[in-house]
């Protein structure tokens, strides 16, 4: 498979759609390029219970397995902040994922070891997000769910949701140079903004 890194990339799907192994996938090309490239997981779950404690756990498991030479920063909250201070020229980073990271501003699980609140809202967070992302001197890969393909969802903090992630979904793209859709596995282009910067692999 051909592929390029691109300057930045948001990468949208369904459950189970590849999205996380397409940002993988970029991450390892990015690697073999050059001895002095790193790559840098910005992972946004939190376990909070025994399911997702396993889940993580083997998401670590398997990604050591496919991307060796990926470490991981856990980050739920602060993405601008942690792309600001970690973003370099050598450096590709992944975000895994935008909707964990929405969930925790909109409904966050209670944490009784924590009696700290958070600092401003998810739009002034998202705001500061795309600023950095903008800014970014090396590659970027985002990754988030496609969730308004479906029934509309009962409940009013459910709808919110939703429509929080969709309008997130849409100002990430803006700034994004490329956004790639997956389904089944496969990948569909949805944006694709020539760069003169970005790198061929």
């Amino acid at each position: 498979m051909s592929l390029s890194i691109a300057r930045s990339e948001l990468i949208l799907g369904g459950q189970k759609s590849g999205k996380s192994r397409r940002a993988e996938l970029l991450a390892r090309h990015w690697l073999d390029q050059s001895p002095l490239h790193h790559a840098l997981m910005l992972a946004t779950a939190q376990a909070w219970d025994t399911e997702m404690q396993e889940r993580i756990q083997r998401h670590q498991q398997d990604r050591a397995i496919r991307v060796p030479g990926m470490t991981t920063l856990e980050e739920p909250r602060y993405l601008a902040q942690a792309l600001q201070q970690h973003s370099s020229p050598e450096t590709l980073i992944v975000v895994d994922c935008l909707t964990l990271w929405l969930t925790h501003w909109l409904m966050p699980a209670h944490d009784a070891s924590s009696d700290t609140a958070p600092l401003g809202t998810w739009q002034e967070q998202a705001t500061a997000f795309g600023a950095a992302l903008a800014q970014a001197p090396g590659p970027v890969v985002l990754v988030g769910n496609e969730i308004g393909l479906g029934v509309i969802p009962l409940g009013h903090e459910v709808r919110a949701f939703v429509d929080a992630l969709g309008l997130l979904n849409q100002q990430v793209a803006q700034t994004c140079q490329r956004v790639t859709l997956m389904a089944a596995g496969l990948p569909l282009t949805l944006k694709d903004t020539p760069c003169s910067g970005c790198h061929a692999v």
